[in-house]
């Protein structure tokens, strides 16, 4: 049974918002300041789980977290999608012409720049959280200063939200996977969505062929993308999501391809959050 649950960042934050929705009872989590943190919290045993982002509709792939995952053995236990709403919000009794400066996560920045396009007395500054920020206006008293968090973020903080859904794209989601140190979580008949990791020959039609395996073997490819080996220039790992009806084929597609490619590793087996 998971207990304690490592997230980025403070309560508030959407891998907090993640670790209320997804498990059945209630869990402790364990604030981290960055992915690393949360990573090492995990293979040191200072909680059961972690809670990681891998991508939204608007920004794309949070590629140094795959790296993670694969760097340190993870294993992918379950996924969640949430809606992202995000909201400018401040220390009561001010509007928006006394912000000065927002400061948030740079994805979340990126995601609502053509709200700040109509306000360009305000300057943006990155900053490593979300909720963390409404946390340091509240504790500081920050006059003139704005987070970009969650509805929950500027109620736990009491922040008033001076405009709502500033995101660009209404529609706005992120996928979070839940990992642990090993894979047994989901039954064999309840799989139904896997995470691989390979490297492909420098050769034509090497990658072709790997995901014609995956075809004939009836998998459905929901997500493909490429990361530099560090260690080899110009050689890139690839990480792969598929979908299937029965475990039988993932498990013969998985044999095949073990064979084909080079560095073959599954990051997950778990029940796809979509169906």
């Amino acid at each position: 049974m998971i207990k304690t649950v490592a997230i980025q960042g403070v309560r508030g934050s959407f891998h907090h918002i993640v670790s209320q929705q997804y498990f059945d009872k209630p869990v402790d989590a364990i604030e981290c300041s960055t992915f690393d943190q949360v990573v090492d919290s995990l293979i040191t045993k200072a909680c059961d789980a972690a809670i990681m982002a891998l991508e939204n509709s608007i920004a794309g792939s949070i590629i140094p977290n795959y790296a993670l995952i694969n760097k340190f053995g993870l294993h992918i236990v379950g996924e969640h999608y949430l809606d992202i709403q995000h909201n400018l919000m401040v220390l009561p009794n001010q509007n928006i012409k006394e912000i000065k400066e927002v400061y948030s996560h740079p994805m979340a920045l990126l995601q609502c720049m053509e709200f700040f396009k109509l306000h360009p007395h305000i300057k943006l500054i990155e900053d490593k959280d979300t909720a963390e920020v409404a946390q340091r206006i509240q504790e500081k008293q920050l006059k003139g200063i704005g987070a970009i968090a969650s509805v929950m973020a500027a109620e736990i903080f009491e922040l008033d939200i001076i405009a709502h859904s500033i995101q660009t794209i209404k529609h706005n989601e992120t996928r979070f996977v839940i990992v642990k140190r090993v894979n047994s979580e989901v039954p064999e008949n309840q799989i139904n969505k896997a995470s691989v990791r390979f490297e492909a020959d420098h050769k034509r039609g090497s990658l072709a062929a790997i995901l014609n395996v995956m075809s004939d073997c009836k998998l459905n490819l929901t997500k493909i993308q490429s990361l530099p080996i560090v260690e080899t220039p110009w050689k890139y790992a690839f990480f792969v999501d598929v979908t299937f009806e029965t475990y039988e084929e993932f498990k013969k597609a998985k044999s095949i391809i073990d064979i084909m490619a080079q560095g073959f590793k599954v990051l997950g087996e778990y029940k796809n959050a979509k169906k």
